[in-house]
């Protein structure tokens, strides 16, 4: 080996020696001794350049594009259908719908290009001048600033998080460099329209669209599309709605985009011409407004759909889905409109009391579909649901409960006696204020007193059948049934008919004239038991979603028999007598209708229960001071009279036509 490589050595050192650096150099006086010769000097250079060449080989090659996007890359809205296949209502944390490229009109398209990148589609991926540009800023004042093609931009929206750093810029290059040799300029436009932040809570063109002119994409002119393009630069910056200085620098940016569309081609100067008005975009965002009422029908079915359908709260949160729900548009708008008025009327009446007064409504199916509820008067302002709080009492509107209870199982008089059947025609002791017995005689309370039953006004009915008591809403034999019955069994049919464990009362005399505090939902569905021969359905508010265009499996609505269909029947027939006994003139003789009103001994709430046209809608009144705590509050004539009962007058209105 040596003597092959010892001319070769021979030859190069005295050329290594001289391009070896002597510092001072000799032969140089004063500061040119410190100056590097031009061989040292293009021997440093093709050095720093081969080495950086080297490292961005190495880097490019040893950088990958991610697998996973960030989650606002992919994050959609949820749309939500009423039961007529039209939209109710979009949600989200981000309001994105994603739209193909060849549906974003090419005007749309161009104002992005000349706004954003006009060398977009010959362009590397990356701009040297700008991450020139970006670099001397960052070693300047610690940041980074423009310079970003589209391609970069996004693979910042989807790859990378918004640091302005250089570490980050560089790995964004990298990218950015990949990712324009493996897809197309077409998919890559695609993906920055529709993952590009455009204020107002929106992401994607599409919804930046509907956020600012109430339109589809696919319905921007060329002016519009400017404005919107103008927002990619900074939306805070650039929305006219936000400030004086922010509308000078929207319709600054706006005329910059259309004669820069006409520089590149992209707009004639004739059409041009046409645009010298700044397109005002709307004054709020549409898509924040579900609507009053629609945000309780959202949170419902939102809820159902996660449990039901297996949704995790993340993946729900990403979007995508839509949600077709069970809820009738015209029977909200009646309920809703029905309600409204009797606030109103409230506020009119009775102003005080009218601050804290609560409408809670809801109709359901003889299957089990909710139809239509009343959560409140703007869940903006309030989140409590009035349709599904479980707060005041029941009152004698549970008594069909206990009547069906001593039908389905019968009663017991003596402790080892056997149980005997109950008809409607069995005979109870209708007074008032007469003494509940058990087996063992006189039912005492934990203060040592008689209990006894009370009817409304202290009135007597002497003896009376349980179907003319229900008819007419007597508590006295109600209380003694649930007590011969057993408390247990009252419990047990209540639940069965859909009312929640957590719900019902607790086991005293009580329980059968109304102690239980179930929500207008689950009343409204347990009359529908009622209706349906017997039959519960569990009441459900969806029937079908997808996701991204594919079904989601959704469990079916549990079905139970909660009592015999006679037992069913007769109640209903009860309840039909006690509509009539109430209404006689409100509905036709034909009319299939039942009802029952509801009230409580120390009148803190006022029901109204009914089925006609196998649809059950339950209506209560309450007052509830929010700001104090849950504790019901007497209704100082909220509840209205008689003669005219503010819950059966919502219930009629939104039941309309009976007949």
């Amino acid at each position: 080996m040596a003597p092959v490589l010892g001319p070769v050595v021979a030859w190069l050192g005295p050329h290594a020696r001289r391009l070896r650096p002597h510092y001072p150099r000799p032969g140089r006086t004063g500061w040119r001794r410190w100056i590097p010769s031009w061989r040292q000097t293009l021997g440093g250079f093709l050095a720093s350049f081969g080495l950086s060449t080297l490292f961005l080989v190495v880097a490019y090659a040893a950088t990958d594009i991610p697998d996973n996007l960030n989650t606002y890359a992919t994050q959609q809205d949820n749309v939500y259908f009423w039961a007529d296949g039209t939209p109710m209502a979009r949600t989200g944390w981000v309001q994105r719908q994603a739209m193909p490229l060849e549906d974003i009109p090419k005007h749309v398209r161009s104002a992005v290009l000349a706004a954003e990148n006009a060398s977009f589609y010959s362009d590397p991926g990356i701009s040297f001048e700008g991450l020139t540009r970006a670099l001397f800023r960052t070693l300047g004042q610690g940041e980074t600033q423009g310079g970003s093609t589209i391609t970069q931009q996004y693979v910042k929206n989807v790859y990378l998080n918004q640091d302005q750093t250089l570490s980050r810029k560089f790995e964004e290059a990298m990218i950015a460099l990949k990712l324009d040799n493996e897809m197309s300029k077409d998919e890559i436009l695609e993906g920055y329209l529709n993952t590009s932040w455009y204020g107002r809570g929106t992401y994607g063109i599409q919804r930046a669209a509907q956020a600012y002119y109430g339109k589809d994409v696919s319905k921007l002119n060329a002016s519009e599309s400017a404005f919107l393009a103008s927002l990619l630069k900074g939306a805070g910056l650039f929305d006219p709605t936000l400030g004086a200085a922010n509308r000078e620098r929207a319709v600054e940016r706006w005329s910059w985009t259309l004669d820069r569309m006409v520089e590149i081609g992209e707009l004639s100067p004739q059409e041009r011409a046409k645009y010298r008005t700044f397109p005002e975009p709307l004054k709020s965002n549409p898509l924040y407004d579900t609507g009053e009422q629609s945000d309780y029908l959202v949170e419902l079915v939102a809820q159902y759909a996660k449990k039901n359908a297996g949704i995790s709260d993340r993946e729900f949160d990403l979007g995508g889905y839509e949600i077709h729900t069970t809820f009738d548009k015209k029977r909200m708008a009646r309920l809703t409109d029905a309600v409204t008025k009797a606030r109103k009327k409230a506020q009119k009446d009775h102003p005080k009391a009218a601050r804290t007064a609560h409408y809670g409504a809801a109709s359901i199916a003889a299957d089990g579909r909710i139809l239509a509820v009343y959560g409140g008067p703007d869940h903006r302002k309030q989140g409590y649901n009035e349709s599904n709080a479980t707060t005041v009492p029941a009152g004698s509107a549970f008594m069909p409960f206990v009547y069906a209870a001593g039908l389905e199982h019968g009663v017991r008089k003596t402790r080892d006696g056997e149980r005997t059947p109950v008809t409607g025609e069995t005979v109870y002791n209708g007074d008032d204020e007469v003494p509940v017995t058990t087996p063992e005689g006189p039912y005492w309370d934990r203060g040592g007193r008689k209990v006894s039953a009370r009817n409304d006004g202290g009135k007597s009915y002497g003896q009376i059948s349980l179907r003319r008591a229900l008819a007419l809403s007597v508590n006295t034999p109600f209380m003694q049934l649930g007590m011969d019955t057993g408390l247990d069994k009252v419990r047990a049919t209540a639940v069965a008919a859909g009312l929640l464990p957590s719900s019902i009362g607790a086991r005293v005399p009580a329980l059968s004239t109304g102690s239980s505090t179930p929500s207008a939902i689950r009343m409204a569905g347990g009359y529908a038991t009622f209706a349906a021969d017997g039959l519960h359905t569990e009441p459900y508010s969806v029937r079908r979603i997808t996701h991204n265009g594919h079904k989601v499996a959704l469990a079916e609505p549990r079905t139970r028999r909660a009592m015999g269909a006679d037992t069913a029947r007769e109640v209903q027939a009860a309840l039909a007598d006690a509509f009539r006994e109430a209404h006689p003139e409100d509905a036709p003789a034909t009319a299939e209708v039942a009802g029952k009103a509801g009230t409580t001994e120390d009148s803190v709430a006022a029901w109204y229960v009914g089925t006609a046209k196998k649809v059950s809608t339950a209506v209560v009144v309450y007052r509830i001071d929010l700001g104090e705590s849950l504790e019901p509050l007497p209704l100082e004539g909220l509840d209205g009279t008689a003669a005219d009962s503010v819950p059966y007058g919502i219930w009629s209105r939104a039941m309309s036509p009976l007949g």
